[in-house]
């Protein structure tokens, strides 16, 4: 081969090796910004709803003025995302001996201000004994996490209940995140980890979304060895499962 088709394809390699690193740091660190800035905004709702007592008018107004440029920031995250995901994005991983647990405490706690304004019971069923530690990227598997919770809450009614929960297996843990929402229909259940896919019943409760969570998910599930699935029942809720290889002293 000439050595000049050769020098050019394999910076041509390198050029997408790099571009999708990039596409990585993007997705990562903008996911991590709308649960950040989420947080933010329904603790900030929180006291302009005078969860926390009366406001003063000048407090109000500048609490609204924090809440409005919130949500400004978290349409912004929203669209770098839908412009940034693509099928080559998210296939490197970095992984290293993560803490599942603590890891899902943290997530947990990034959403109780959103469950607590919508009126739902977020319950992380921590377990009671130490388990085992598992092999991922841990701000990856942190998106992982924050879509399934998202999702759980987001498509739950006010009354409802969210449930977490991790469980040492004989060679994996499996993480659980269970709702009582509007589930999914037999007809959608094939697609729903298709990219930009969204349910009717989903597009009714919130008319939002990009359809790229679930894709995204199984994506980096998969690259971490695991595997995802789900089961659910209309109007009864759903529940996902995901199952990661567990570090051994073997």
């Amino acid at each position: 081969m000439n050595p000049e088709i050769t020098r050019l394809e394999e910076e041509n390699t390198k050029l997408k090796e790099q571009n999708a690193m990039k596409g990585d740091l993007i997705s990562i660190t903008a996911h991590q910004l709308r649960t950040s800035l989420s947080a933010m905004k329904w603790i900030l709702k929180m006291f302009l709803d005078g969860d926390f007592g009366t406001l003063t008018s000048e407090q109000q107004n500048f609490i609204q003025k924090a809440f409005d440029s919130d949500e400004r920031m978290i349409r912004l995250v929203n669209e770098m995302l839908s412009i940034n995901h693509s099928e080559e994005t998210l296939n490197t991983v970095h992984p290293i001996p993560t803490d599942i647990v603590k890891l899902l405490d943290e997530v947990y706690f990034d959403f109780t201000g959103e469950s607590f304004k919508k009126g739902i019971e977020l319950i992380f069923l921590k377990p009671t004994s130490p388990i085992a530690s598992v092999t991922v990227d841990p701000e990856k598997m942190r998106v992982v996490f924050q879509n399934l919770i998202e999702n759980a809450i987001k498509y739950s009614n006010k009354g409802g209940r969210v449930f977490i929960n991790a469980t040492e297996k004989e060679d994996s843990i499996e993480i659980s995140v269970r709702d009582t929402g509007i589930g999914i229909a037999n007809e959608d259940k094939e697609n729903i980890f298709g990219k930009f896919f969204r349910t009717e019943n989903a597009k009714k409760q919130d008319s939002i979304g990009s359809g790229l969570g679930l894709f995204t998910t199984k994506k980096i599930v998969e690259t971490s060895h695991g595997k995802i699935w789900f089961e659910s029942t209309v109007g009864e809720g759903t529940t996902f499962y995901v199952e990661l290889p567990k570090i051994t002293n073997a």
